[in-house]
């Protein structure tokens, strides 16, 4: 069973910067495709982006292209979502997902794990 915790999270000026962290326990980091999806109040939960255990990534949707970075630490057992440039759409709360041995998806239901969420608001 794989643990998530997301932290980082908080209130932030439009154009300010948050990093976002997830750490994983309860299973082997390495084999875990993770991903970011968000909700905002209202909304559809939505895809963010997703990366393999190498470093392979998904494509951004034009939402979030060239404001927010997905990356991993293996050592640490973490993934982060870099985000800067942020807007107040980005209000939402950002969940970490996780599936082990898979291919990058987009789909919510391809993940098996998930984390509680972390909730981030953009001022304007």
């Amino acid at each position: 069973q794989v643990q998530l915790v997301e932290s980082g999270g908080g209130l932030v000026q439009a154009g300010g910067s948050l990093r976002l962290s997830c750490a994983a326990s309860g299973g082997t980091f390495r084999s875990l495709v993770m991903a970011w999806f968000r909700q905002a109040p209202g909304k559809e939960r939505e895809f963010v982006t997703a990366i393999t255990w190498n470093g392979g990534i998904t494509s951004y949707p034009d939402s979030v292209k060239g404001r927010f970075t997905i990356s991993r630490d293996n050592d640490k057992n973490t993934v982060y979502l870099q985000m800067n440039s942020l807007k107040p759409e980005d209000t939402a709360v950002y969940y970490c997902a996780a599936v082990p041995f898979a291919r990058l998806s987009t789909l919510e239901y391809d993940y098996d794990y998930w984390g509680q969420g972390t909730q981030v608001t953009v001022s304007s």
